[in-house]
């Protein structure tokens, strides 16, 4: 069992796919519940969201005030300076939730993660050295921060990833989403990348092509 505690949201009876859906710095699962209605997926999709909630501990950069956070960050520069220890340990406790899901009967194939600004780089280090097939990963407005040192997995080196970023972020600027695409490109992936004319958020067109990306996937 997982050390998170999370929400867990299903749309039917009897699910055949999940997402895992990390939220970013300072706030909590409950962050992206809300979005679930607005993805528009099919009336019969039988499908279970899990949005876990990232511990608290000190952040570096807000003074050490402890706050929910899946690892510190310790500089704001360009490419950030996280605690990659911490991030790691985000990534295993993620690792736990998926093979909870397999253990409840859903096949990895049917199994998407996703994660805003923090929670997105754990999503990169959780989903690109996962041991068994995933059906894709989704980066909301966040960075690779483990691009030098993840340890990919065979299993999912043709995984689908779309990456999504407001032009106007001045949290996680614009250039580091670019950034993380050349950086999956280079590992030999092939990310889609869209921007939309937004801050550090999400908006109603990004959220209708995460549901398009959710119904191409899980094959809803």
């Amino acid at each position: 069992m997982s050390e998170l505690n999370y929400i867990e949201r299903e749309t039917g009876p009897r699910p055949t796919a999940t997402v895992i859906w990390l939220h970013g710095l300072g706030a909590s699962g409950h962050d992206f519940e809300p979005i679930v209605p607005e993805l528009r997926l099919p009336e019969n999709a039988a499908v279970r969201f899990i949005f876990p909630h990232a511990p608290e501990m000190p952040v570096t950069i807000n003074g050490g005030m402890r706050m929910p956070a899946w690892y510190d960050i310790k500089a704001m520069d360009v490419d950030r300076v996280i605690d990659t220890q911490q991030l790691r340990r985000s990534a295993a406790a993620v690792v736990e939730l998926i093979d909870a899901e397999i253990s409840r009967g859903i096949d990895s194939s049917k199994i998407i993660l996703a994660g805003f600004s923090q929670g997105g780089a754990v999503a990169y280090e959780a989903g690109l050295s996962y041991p068994k097939p995933l059906a894709g990963l989704l980066g909301l407005s966040t960075y690779f921060a483990t691009a030098d040192s993840v340890a990919l997995s065979e299993a999912n080196r043709g995984l689908a990833i779309q990456v999504f970023h407001g032009v106007y972020d001045g949290i996680v600027p614009e250039a580091l989403g670019r950034k993380s695409v050349t950086q999956l490109e280079e590992l030999g992936f092939q990310p889609e990348y869209t921007t939309y004319p937004m801050d550090h958020s999400v908006c109603l067109e990004e959220v209708l092509a995460i549901g398009q990306f959710l119904r191409s996937r899980l094959g809803l």
